[in-house]
């Protein structure tokens, strides 16, 4: 099962901020977060990867990008 985080449209660093609490609940083994820009994009996968956590996939969706992140 995974949790999908919607940020589009959201300015840095709140695509981050959510991805983080996300990550901290600890719930889903396997968050997908959208994003719309280059940035979000850059700053959501180095966050991620900072808690320990791979980025298994970042697929252009739509205007933006659709990232995957697995736990451990």
């Amino acid at each position: 099962m995974s949790t999908t985080i919607d940020a589009r449209g959201l300015s840095c660093p709140q695509p981050v901020l959510l991805t983080l609490d996300e990550i901290k609940k600890g719930a889903e083994s396997e968050i997908i977060v959208m994003v719309d820009t280059d940035t979000s994009k850059e700053n959501v996968s180095r966050a991620a990867q900072s808690q320990g956590c791979t980025v298994t996939g970042v697929k252009p969706d739509g205007e933006g990008y659709q990232i995957c992140i697995t736990r451990g």
